[in-house]
């Protein structure tokens, strides 16, 4: 990892970790604690009411998010679901709240001062279907295919390496599994350098992908059905989204993947100026004589 690598993600654990403290300390005064950030784009006016009724005021208090993902992944009962980032634990409360006795709901945080206040959090709420673990994103302390569906509250923009956040995302969920992540996104035609002009980088907007690099990166760590859909400005040229994605079924036939819809023959756009050997060892003579086709020309 390099020295801005690692300056980058220390400078996102101390930002996070003072929130939490700023949460804890405020718990003791007469009014209790005071939200974190009271910009209207983040935070826990986000939610419909009567979520926020049901969860402890600390909860609410360390939601730095910008959108709501329990919402919009639409968990159901007996999922298991893991939330990237997961903070003072106001999505894991509510995703167990939605999976029920028979589900789990997992949060994931590097910040010790956080995971400790997720932990106060889930006592107060009487949540038992809970368990928050420590450790990046990029590298998540749970086993191959053992999530239904993965959740992330405007987290995966500060990561300092998001091309393994996908590829962690994609290895801890069952074929099938699916995401459905809040996050924040940049404009196509907007530059790293005019990004970075709308915020710092722990103020989630400096780390943000375009659409199409978000999509991109999706698809390149075999996501499948990607949905990007812009829900509201949070600086100019910059959006909260909700992102949908899906791990293909291995019970899928490989031709209705987008990957394999132009293959055939061992190759990728096949008879055509454009066609590929699908194993890259070969040539496409071989692939088309190897697979038995009867496109040899």
């Amino acid at each position: 990892m390099s020295e801005q690598t690692t300056d980058l993600r220390e400078t996102v654990r101390q930002r996070y970790a003072a929130a939490a403290v700023k949460v804890t300390e405020g718990g003791t005064d007469c009014c209790g604690p005071q939200p974190v950030e009271v910009d209207e784009n983040f935070g826990s006016t986000l939610y419909a009411a009567h979520e926020r009724d049901a969860l402890p005021a600390e909860a609410l208090a360390a939601s730095l998010g910008c959108g709501n993902p329990t919402a919009v992944a639409e968990l159901r009962e007996g999922e298991r679901v893991l939330d990237l980032g997961s903070g003072g634990g106001i999505d894991v409360l509510l995703s167990a709240r939605r999976v029920g006795p028979t589900g789990k709901a997992y949060g994931l945080d590097m910040t010790d001062e956080m995971l400790a206040l997720a932990l106060a959090n889930a006592a107060r709420a009487g949540a038992t279907n809970v368990e928050f673990l420590k450790g990046t994103i990029e590298a998540v302390p749970l086993p191959a295919s053992t999530i239904d569906v993965v959740i992330s509250n405007c987290v995966i923009n500060l990561s300092v390496d998001k091309a393994a956040v996908f590829a962690e995302t994609f290895r801890v969920l069952k074929p099938g599994g699916r995401i459905g992540v809040s996050d924040v996104v940049a404009d196509d035609a907007l530059t790293s350098e005019q990004r970075a002009e709308r915020g710092d980088y722990v103020g989630c907007i400096a780390g943000a992908l375009s659409f199409a690099e978000y999509r991109a990166g999706l698809e390149a760590a075999g996501f499948t059905g990607v949905e990007i859909t812009p829900t509201h400005p949070v600086a100019d040229g910059m959006h909260s989204a909700i992102v949908r994605a899906v791990k293909p079924s291995v019970e899928d036939d490989p031709g209705d993947s987008a990957a394999a819809t132009d293959a055939c023959c061992g190759v990728t756009a096949c008879c055509t100026s454009d066609e590929r050997a699908t194993d890259p060892s070969t040539t496409v003579a071989e692939a088309k004589a190897d697979s038995g086709c009867g496109c040899r020309s």
